[in-house]
């Protein structure tokens, strides 16, 4: 669980840092600007949350984070503007870039931490909820591809003429048992048909049953 913290004051990044650390966290990266957070953002694959400066000089927070939830890789990493300034104007700014919630400075401990912790409980919700689209999209696919596969046995299926054998999408070539039984629900028993018996098992050539003995 790595909370990114963006202030361009060291003492704010130290006040951040303390409160985070003694709640237990212990990945807190941290960024003296938004294009130092940005260059963490680009190598660091599981920030879970930021903690991000409005007034910073060059690229405010406002417009970082509306460049954060622009990003399809960053979007659904959960923002927390830290602010000075608590004006309507400034905190609907942040809200219509994409900030999650807000804490005003100075800082108080409890405050932050309950804020913190309702933004990772959204994002491991957020996760989850990814994840089982994920496992829903899979075995979406798996279906179509045994859908897909249905329709070929109901379909036009290659056949050769001289050995029977049967060619998949791929072009590889299988005995006629083997692929119906990896395509289908189906088993098979071998016997010999009445034609096959006449033919290749003429009565002349049956063979008799042995004299019995008597002892």
């Amino acid at each position: 669980m790595a909370i990114l913290i963006v202030d361009d004051v060291e003492e704010n990044l130290r006040v951040l840092e303390a409160f985070l650390s003694r709640a237990g966290h212990t990945d807190i990266p941290k960024a003296s600007s938004a294009r130092e957070a940005y260059q963490i953002l680009e190598e660091h694959e599981s920030i879970d949350l930021i903690l991000l400066d409005i007034m910073m000089p060059e690229i405010s927070g406002i417009d970082a984070c509306r460049k954060i939830k622009a990003d399809e890789r960053l979007k659904d990493i959960p923002v927390i503007m830290v602010t000075a300034r608590n004006d309507l104007e400034s905190l609907e700014s942040a809200f219509s870039a994409g900030a999650m919630d807000y804490v005003v400075k100075p800082l108080r401990k409890i405050e932050l931490l309950a804020r913190v912790n309702s933004a990772i409980r959204l994002k491991r919700e957020m996760d989850q909820r990814k994840k089982r689209e994920h496992d829903l999209e899979d075995q979406k696919n798996a279906l179509q591809i045994a859908l897909n596969e249905i329709k070929v046995l109901r379909g036009f299926l290659p056949i050769c003429a001289h050995c029977k054998k049967i060619r998949d999408l791929q072009g590889f070539w299988h005995q006629l048992e083997a692929y119906i039984m990896s395509h289908a629900d189906v088993r098979f028993s071998h016997g010999i048909c009445n034609s096959c018996l006449e033919t290749h098992y003429p009565s002349d050539d049956t063979p008799k049953d042995p004299p019995s003995l008597t002892l």
